[in-house]
């Protein structure tokens, strides 16, 4: 049998220091088996003298991530796995690390050895020296940078440091830094307002403390990736919206519904325009314009949710033509349902406004309700691998 090109025996294990721990890190990992040894190696030589402890949690990696961390760990105790099936999320995953380790002061970091682990101990002498809740790991402040990134997610960090200001309690100069170190017990003060979704664990953090975040920050360089592949791609930036768009109405409407009527809006933008050109260079009859218009529009919805709003159910194949037909349907009842609505709210004397928006929240109502049960019906076995609670709010946990 061949040898594998990167070795995974751990080095001899040295006995771990009694007492309490100085600190914790806490690893997501997902398809980061090549980096294990060496970034277990980085931290052992940084972390000399501290009583410490790595928590890796893998979302099941199918390159082997979780049995290299546990050929570590069977030789060094400081060295554990959080093994998950069935559930994903780098936000999740921090939280389940955070809650496993007994330790007060709990770094989280990414296990692309992109974080410059050398700070650490700066980190952790600054939270108890000021007496602190976070430390952050910042690229934008003095002795900060964002390295060799590209200019296009140079301008997509800037982007969504901006959009975080909204919801943050605090102004940080990089809410977007998956590199941190925690107090417990600032942790265990909004651990039960997380939202849990995404990718952005620290604006989750922040937007939902209910005081002034004590915090700090020490500059560090952003490394380039050795091995593997970068996790940032489409569903990044949708979660991190259902994260913004969770903390902005504090919960009050459910994320997946302030999604789907984001993507309303967009058909309604489309439907107008639709509508314009079929009757002004088509020259159409209005009703087969108004039609053809609306279906397009539909169509439209039906593809930007399944790509966007449902993308943890999305439809391939021959679900797809099912699942535009229904959502069709659906859709068609609901336009009518509101067009009978609204009518009968003006026939009874309320302002024409008022009646045309009760109706397009009743047909939105509608329209989300039907989607849910029918076009995208979360299959039964994704659906007993997810746990109740997330269930119940249907949107807290994206895959």
């Amino acid at each position: 049998m061949n040898s594998p090109s990167h070795p995974i025996a751990p080095p001899a294990s040295t006995q771990p220091l009694a007492g309490a721990l100085d600190i914790a890190i806490v690893l997501p990992t997902f398809n980061e088996r090549d980096n294990i040894a060496e970034l277990i190696a980085r931290l052992e030589k940084t972390l000399l003298g501290l009583r410490w402890e790595i928590l890796f949690v893998d979302d099941d990696s199918p390159d082997g991530t979780a049995d290299v961390v546990r050929t570590h760990a069977r030789r060094d105790s400081r060295i554990r796995l959080v093994h998950r099936i069935g559930r994903r999320g780098l936000s999740s995953a921090c939280i389940e690390g955070i809650l496993a380790t007994s330790a007060n002061r709990i770094a989280i970091m990414d296990a692309d050895m992109q974080h410059d682990e050398t700070i650490l101990p700066k980190m952790l002498a600054k939270l108890n020296d000021e007496s602190l809740d976070l430390v952050v790991g910042t690229r934008n402040a003095a002795g900060g940078s964002m390295g060799e990134f590209s200019s296009k997610r140079v301008l997509l960090s800037s982007f969504g440091r901006k959009i975080s200001q909204a919801v943050c309690h605090c102004d940080l100069s990089d809410p977007m830094s998956g590199f941190f170190l925690i107090d417990r017990s600032y942790f265990m003060e909004v651990v039960h307002h997380l939202h849990r979704g995404g990718f952005k664990i620290l604006v989750d953090i922040l937007a939902s403390s209910n005081r002034p975040v004590r915090f700090g920050e020490i500059g560090y360089t952003f490394n380039q990736r050795k091995y593997g592949e970068s996790k940032l791609d489409l569903n990044t930036g949708v979660e991190y919206l259902f994260l913004i768009i969770n903390k902005m109405t504090n919960g009050l409407i459910p994320t997946r519904f302030a999604v789907f009527s984001l993507v309303g809006v967009a058909g309604l933008v489309t439907h107008f325009i639709c509508l314009t050109l079929l009757l002004k260079s088509f020259h159409l009859h209005f009703f087969a314009a108004q039609i053809t218009a609306t279906y397009i529009a539909m169509t439209e919805n039906f593809f930007l949710n399944n790509l966007i709003t449902y993308r943890d159910r999305s439809l391939r194949g021959g679900r797809l033509a099912y699942g535009l037909v229904s959502f069709w349907l659906a859709c068609s009842f609901g336009a009518w349902a509101n067009i009978i609505f609204s009518r009968s709210l003006l026939q009874s004397g309320t302002p024409w406004y008022l009646a045309g928006l009760a109706g397009i929240i009743l047909s939105s109502v509608w329209n989300y309700s039907i989607s849910n049960l029918f076009t995208w019906q979360m299959p039964q076995k994704l659906r007993e691998t997810v746990p109740a609670e997330l269930l119940a709010t249907d949107v807290k946990e994206p895959s």
